[in-house]
């Protein structure tokens, strides 16, 4: 497993917990499993040919009003990757308003002057998928993936927004979204932890620095937001000359440019935004500081200035962070997590931006060791690193994971990190396309001794030294309360110029790829399907197990046994297993969902025999070592420690039990409580490994560019061999879910100085898991299931007391909840619950499924199908859950005509024989003492209870 990632995701609540390294050599072991002699290994693809598979080519052209236009061409899908990005970000906002480069990121998805009202709507409408805006210190950028059919809509739509956006900007709309803005603020304030990085800026940077703010703002100058400075924002930095489109997909540039020339051609030249200026500030002295924070375990940390992305020493940089704290094998894992035993997770690594960076290392400190102890360690590693450098093996595992992670972004042409991302981020940052193919090239030739140079020029200035301890934060700065009632005439919008919105072309339906099914020499099934866009090889070895098959008084050792896996074989330590995944270019993972648990493997396809070799080693021969266990035992108590102060995992921590019971297989969370943790022996795990991880109970899913007779050859040489033992294999044991409430109650617990409120309802649905769902799914997409859902839009797009609110149908082997997640400003807590309860109850009475919502799910769910499968990732998951419930392998296929067959009338009766308003329990985190009052006005009961 990748403990990097694995531990990261029991320790996401806190924003300075870094992610949980791994333990000493095995010291006792099972007997190994014999398997067929492999060939002898091939050496690892070198560095360099890895780096000449990393390609964008791609052709460039500009409209005579300055727009770049970049053009790459992948026929894999019929898609097009849409991102349009603008050179700007907070770093560019003057004093006094803060936050106002993603304000206004949030106000061009409000409409403009053609496309009135929610810019998701028009994305709907045409299936768009990996759709989003985001806004850093050096730019704000919009991005969807479309069917190619819609791509002339797409950029019609990009254009209006450029060109057309100012008679559609209202104070109703400013005031709606400076309320949405404030709210995802809290969001990120309210996690433990959450405000750190203001402090670290303001410690890092002086008074009048363009990094000195983060792009959120502070809530003060987010109050002094005037609609005339929202609108000089956008003339200043949204003209043609200031941005950068590409095209990324089902695309070329002869077919792309009259279509842009068309849409953006004759929007006027505005002023090109000069990003401010920066320099490296160095520290007069030391400083330190102390923070408090509702956190489970102390975490001390370092951090520097450093030069920024455009800087010659970026790549050394990189990569000394990553030897120094980022790899799992990283020296600060060796010796404070495995050797001394001092602290539960470390980590190291630059922040690049394009004037400057930041450069940290950090320790969280295993409970019961003293902190300052912990600290002036660290501060040696730190020194030792800078006196040594790295070795040429550290520096070349570190460049192999590093471009092996750029090889598999290839396959995205948009999202957040797809190849547009790749090359309008160089057209941005740096005024080259081509600048990731640069910077990769130093990846191969840097050497050990440019790395010790930029450590020791870095690291030996002045450091900030912050320490978050447990304990009450300060007093949380608040925003001024924001009329959700627009007042008359101030949403009214004016249409400079009437443009006609062009029609779509013909849509391409689905085409799934082909899976196939084989066995292996033992029986086990092997499922696979080829994908060629980039030379990787995904795979997943799944057992039926699950934390459903934790028994009541061992929660949590499912996913006990699965993270001691890779912590020592009887042939290979931990360590040498984080160097050879490294080495390799290979991501190995562990992780169970409630009814199954999988063994992941990402090789590189030139990698794919060693890759298998080690994923073999894992999967047949874990130590189990009682020093390792005790290692992890001490990380997963510190975790769910930690969870019991995270707003959001108290609510899902909560609500299993309270739907399902104490006692049934998914009334619990996959983690476990501190109660079966501490007392796991290295004989249960041996007994979970026998009973559950064996190959009577496994099926393989593959997705490859190689062969299937290949890829089966090589699976089949590591595991064709592999025999079942002589006891039986495990039986989940399901029971009755309880009946569903006939009234809604409100469980309460208590989490003093919360500005925000988590709510999440649920309910157990009479649904066949395995039945047809489409209808179901697409009732739900109306009231709760996406952005423009009735309870997001009503919480988020017209009160303003929430980031996003979002109903889920929850689909498990034996069981469909109904989830609701809203998190909510606290002073409207109890309205936000009345709110939702008032639409759900109508949506399942009187106000049932409208025309228009019933067209837009269906063309939605239709038109994006082709998206949605875009990478091996996405199509390997489609594998596995068809393969849960019983589908057929061209299920996906199949959907178009099932979602063409929908009525207003299917829809209703589908979500009216599985919710029920009455059935709800709502789990409510937040300030108990601000929010009892609001909860007790609705009239239900009310139950308080502890963190469990």
């Amino acid at each position: 497993m990748n403990h990097k990632n694995r531990l990261a995701l029991l320790l996401a609540s806190a924003s300075l917990l870094a992610a949980c390294a791994t333990t000493p050599p095995a010291e006792v072991a099972p007997t190994p499993v014999a398997q067929a002699a492999p060939p002898a290994p091939a050496e690892p693809a070198p560095v360099p040919a890895l780096i000449e598979q990393v390609s964008i080519p791609h052709q460039e052209f500009q409209l005579a009003n300055g727009l770049t236009v970049l053009v790459h061409t992948d026929r894999k899908a019929p898609v097009v990757g849409v991102a349009m990005w603008y050179n700007v970000g907070s770093k560019d906002e003057p004093k006094g308003k803060t936050g106002f480069a993603h304000l206004f990121e949030h106000l061009m998805f409000n409409g403009s002057e053609n496309l009135p009202g929610d810019f998701f709507e028009y994305l709907q409408q045409i299936g768009a998928t990996d759709y989003n805006g985001t806004t850093d210190f050096d730019r704000t950028n919009y991005f969807q993936t479309v069917p190619t059919g819609a791509l002339e809509r797409a950029l019609f739509m990009e254009s209006d927004r450029m060109g057309y956006l100012l008679g559609a900007v209202t104070q109703a709309k400013l005031d709606n979204q400076r309320g949405v803005v404030q709210n995802e603020k809290r969001q990120g304030d309210n996690q433990p932890g959450g405000l750190v990085f203001y402090e670290i800026l303001e410690n890092l940077f002086p008074e009048g620095h363009p990094y000195r703010h983060s792009p959120i703002g502070s809530m003060a100058d987010l109050d002094k937001a005037h609609l005339d400075d929202v609108r000089n924002w956008f003339i200043n930095n949204y003209g043609p000359n200031n941005a950068v489109l590409v095209l990324a997909g089902d695309i070329d540039t002869a077919t792309a440019r009259p279509l842009v020339e068309k849409y953006f051609g004759q929007i006027a030249r505005g002023p090109v935004n000069t990003p401010a200026a920066a320099d490296i500030p160095v520290l007069a002295a030391p400083k330190s500081e102390v923070m408090k924070d509702r956190v489970a375990a102390t975490t001390v940390s370092r951090f520097w200035p450093m030069p920024g992305l455009l800087d010659r020493q970026l790549v050394a940089l990189d990569l000394g962070g990553s030897v120094l704290g980022g790899l799992a094998s990283s020296r600060l894992d060796q010796i404070l997590v495995r050797d001394e035993k001092t602290a539960v997770s470390v980590s190291a690594g630059l922040y690049p931006m394009q004037r400057i960076g930041i450069f940290f290392a950090q320790a969280t400190v295993k409970p019961g060791v003293d902190p300052d102890a912990v600290g002036k360690r660290l501060d040696e590693i730190i020194a030792q690193y800078i006196a040594e450098g790295p070795t040429a093996d550290e520096l070349a595992r570190a460049a192999t994971r590093e471009v092996a992670g750029r090889l598999r972004g290839l396959e995205q042409v948009g999202g957040f990190g797809g190849k547009a991302v790749t090359l309008a981020q160089g057209e941005i940052i740096a005024g080259d396309s081509e600048f990731y193919r640069k910077t990769l090239a130093n990846y191969a030739t840097v050497t050990p001794a440019e790395v010790k140079a930029a450590m020791a020029e870095w690291l030996t200035k002045p450091a900030f030294s912050l320490r978050l301890e447990p304990g009450d934060r300060p007093d949380y700065e608040e925003a001024k309360a924001v009329d959700a009632k627009p007042k008359k005439g101030s949403d009214k919008i004016t249409v400079t110029k009437k443009r006609e919105i062009p029609p779509l072309a013909s849509m391409q339906a689905l085409d799934f790829p082909d899976v196939q099914h084989v066995a292996l020499s033992n029986g086990v099934q092997l499922h696979y399907a080829q994908r060629n866009a980039v030379p990787i090889t995904q795979m997943a070895m799944q057992f039926n197990a699950g934390y459903a098959a934790d028994a009541p008084n061992a929660r949590g050792l499912q996913s006990m046994t699965l993270s001691l896996l890779d912590e020592g074989t009887t042939t290979k330590s931990s360590q040498q297993i984080a160097e050879e995944q490294e080495r390799l270019g290979v991501e190995i993972s562990a992780g169970g969902t409630s009814d199954r648990s999988t063994i992941s493997m990402s090789a590189l396809s030139a990698n794919l025999g060693p890759s298998l070799d080690l994923l073999a080693d894992i999967v047949h021969n874990p130590a189990f070592a009682p020093a390792e266990l005790e290692r992890v035992r001490t990380q997963t108590l510190t975790a769910i420690q930690q969870q019991l102060k995270d707003p959001n995992a108290m609510a899902s921590r909560a609500l299993p039990v309270l739907l399902y019971g104490e006692n049934h297989p998914y009334g619990s969370t996959g983690v476990g409580d501190l109660t079966s943790v501490a007392k796991f022996t290295r004989e249960d795990l041996l007994a979970f490994q026998q009973t559950w991880l064996r190959p009577d109970n496994l099926e393989i899913f593959v997705v490859s560019d190689r062969p299937l007779a290949e890829v089966q050859a090589e699976i089949d040489r590591r595991f064709g061999q592999w025999k079942a033992p002589s006891a039986p294999a495990g039986q989940k044991q399901f029971s009755a879910v309880p009946a569903r409430p006939t009234s809604p109650r409100i469980v309460l617990i208590d989490r003093p100085q919360s500005p925000q409120s988590i709510i999440i309802g649920g309910q157990i649905t009479p649904v066949d898991p395995r039945g047809d769902l489409t209808a179901l799914s697409s009732a739900n997409d109306v009231v709760g299931g996406n952005f423009l859902s009735r309870i997001n839009m009503d919480l988020r797009e017209t009160k303003g007391w929430s980031y996003g609110v979002r109903g889920s149908v929850s689909i498990n082997e034996n069981a469909v909840p109904y989830i609701v997640s809203a998190p909510v400003q606290a002073d409207r807590t109890g309205d936000s619950i009345k709110a939702l309860v008032s639409n759900y109850r109508e949506f399942l009475t009187s106000k049932g499924t409208t025309d228009d919502e019933l067209k837009r799910t269906v063309a939605n769910n239709i038109q994006q199908l082709p998206g949605r499968f875009e990478t091996s990732s996405a199509v390997l998951q489609a594998m596995i859950t068809n393969d849960l419930l019983g589908r057929p392998d061209d299920y996906y296929e199949k959907l178009a005509p099932l979602y063409r067959a929908q009525t207003r009338a299917s829809l209703d009766q589908a979500f009216r024989g599985a919710v029920t308003p009455e059935g709800f329990v709502w789990v409510v985190v937040g300030d108990a003492a601000k929010i009892r009052p609001q909860l007790e006005k609705l009239k239900m009961p009310i139950e308080v209870i502890q963190p469990r």
